[in-house]
């Protein structure tokens, strides 16, 4: 059956006799492994369609196991991402981090749309990538249903004296439930959120990403919430280590 989608690659396998394939984030049938013998030097339309950071519309032929890419035509180019090296690393950093939290063949719309804002706002930006890559984390985990608890006390659900975030109870934590829960909780899974965090999250949480492009956090607080998150994704999602993560200068 031949289909066609919008996508957006986010790893390329090369293959012995020049073949391809392509791990590709596709709108209508979510995150898909597709083989194709388009030659990556070439110039064609199709070609070009295949380069990182390229929202692109691809011609599927499609049976029950497997997909093939015929062809593609680029419907938007995030070229100034290439021209920066560190607007190339935050970039390539989302896609290997969305590649890891979508499952095969589920599809995510919403997610998808984010991406492609990611990337749109990411090549505007002069500044802050780091807050940038930050604020597509924490609204993907709103996405995948894994977003945390920030109104309330996830474990009596008070909305007063929110001073803490514990990353193995999903969200913050008042006051007198800490007292309970801290002999029983790892220090380092304890977050100290007197200084902002929670009222950036949820900024966060209830803004487009196309609203967020300016937004630049200060050192300090963009150094702690990094830490919060990378800690809540690695316990919550089992996502650590990335390859791209080390490439990154914040």
């Amino acid at each position: 059956m031949y289909t066609d989608t919008e996508g957006v690659v986010l790893k390329n396998v090369k293959m012995p006799g020049g073949r391809k394939i392509l791990v590709l984030f596709s709108l209508k049938y979510g995150k898909i492994s597709a083989a194709t013998n388009i030659n990556e030097k070439g110039k064609s339309k199709s070609t070009l369609a295949l380069r990182p950071f390229t929202y692109s519309r691809f011609e599927i032929y499609k049976n029950r196991d497997s997909y093939n890419i015929n062809s593609a035509e680029v419907l938007k180019s995030f070229y100034k991402i290439g021209e920066d090296v560190d607007k190339y690393m935050y970039a390539s950093y989302i896609l290997e981090f969305t590649d890891k939290i979508i499952s095969e063949n589920e599809r995510a719309p919403q997610l998808f749309d984010l991406l492609i804002d990611y990337l749109a706002a990411l090549e505007k930006r002069n500044k802050k990538y780091a807050t940038l890559a930050l604020a597509y984390q924490i609204k993907a985990l709103m996405h995948v249903g894994c977003a945390p608890e920030t109104r309330k006390c996830v474990c009596c659900g008070t909305s007063k004296n929110l001073n803490w975030f514990v990353i193995n109870e999903g969200g913050t934590v008042c006051n007198d439930c800490l007292n309970k829960l801290q002999s029983n909780v790892n220090e380092s899974l304890i977050y100290d959120v007197n200084f902002g965090i929670i009222e950036v999250i949820n900024y966060i949480l209830t803004n487009p990403l196309k609203n967020l492009e300016n937004l630049a956090l200060h050192d300090k607080t963009q150094e702690k919430l990094k830490l919060l998150i990378r800690s809540y994704i690695a316990y919550h999602l089992d996502i650590r280590n990335l390859k791209s993560e080390s490439f990154l200068i914040e």
